[in-house]
């Protein structure tokens, strides 16, 4: 049994740890000596494009796409602290605007100067673009007020004391306004329309 045991452990010796013959059998068949880097670049894959006809490689163009901005929010102002008064000291007043009852004055008013009714359309496009008709818009960065954002706002005291509330008195310094400058309010919503402002 010992005769065995001893005949079995020499042989495991002899595959596990390669020494004599064994070893001398290894460096004789193994000249040469391969690094993993070597071995890694025989495995490797090339690929080559023949493209048929063309002397040249197409060109690629990125396809059409969107961007979508994400916009700010707007920071919440305390209300003391959104109050519209202008560094001057004055504000709009609080006005419940009528656009209604502004349009039908204004109708009547520009039937009396002789203009149209395609003229009256190119003034309701002009004013619902600058101020909705509104009696009491205002803006912010301009200072420009009123139906027809006269800039700045008290220009319209020349058609009456009342300038800050009365639509008529607004629509009437507006169509002057209009008239001397632009001849019609076809004329003003075309250079709106060109220039962003009339």
């Amino acid at each position: 049994m010992f005769a065995t045991v001893a005949a079995v452990g020499f042989l495991g010796a002899y595959i596990v740890v390669p020494t004599g013959a064994a070893l001398a059998e290894a460096s004789a068949e193994d000249t040469s000596v391969t690094t993993l880097y070597a071995a890694a670049q025989s495995d490797a894959q090339s690929l080559v494009v023949d493209i048929a006809g063309e002397t040249s490689a197409p060109e690629l163009s990125r396809g059409s796409y969107q961007v979508y901005v994400k916009p700010k929010p707007k920071p919440v102002v305390p209300a003391a602290a959104a109050s519209t008064k202008a560094a001057s000291g004055w504000a709009p007043p609080s006005v419940v605007p009528d656009p209604g009852s502004a349009q039908a004055i204004a109708f009547d008013m520009v039937a009396a100067r002789g203009w149209g009714t395609g003229e009256f359309d190119c003034l309701v496009a002009l004013w619902k673009k600058e101020s909705g008709w509104r009696v009491n818009a205002h803006n912010k960065s301009s200072g420009a007020y009123g139906i027809p954002q006269a800039l700045p706002g008290t220009k319209m005291a020349s058609a009456g004391a009342d300038w800050e509330t009365n639509p008529a008195t607004q629509i009437a310094w507006g169509l002057g306004y209009i008239g001397g400058r632009y001849g019609t309010p076809c004329g003003a919503w075309g250079h709106s329309q060109a220039r962003g402002w009339y």
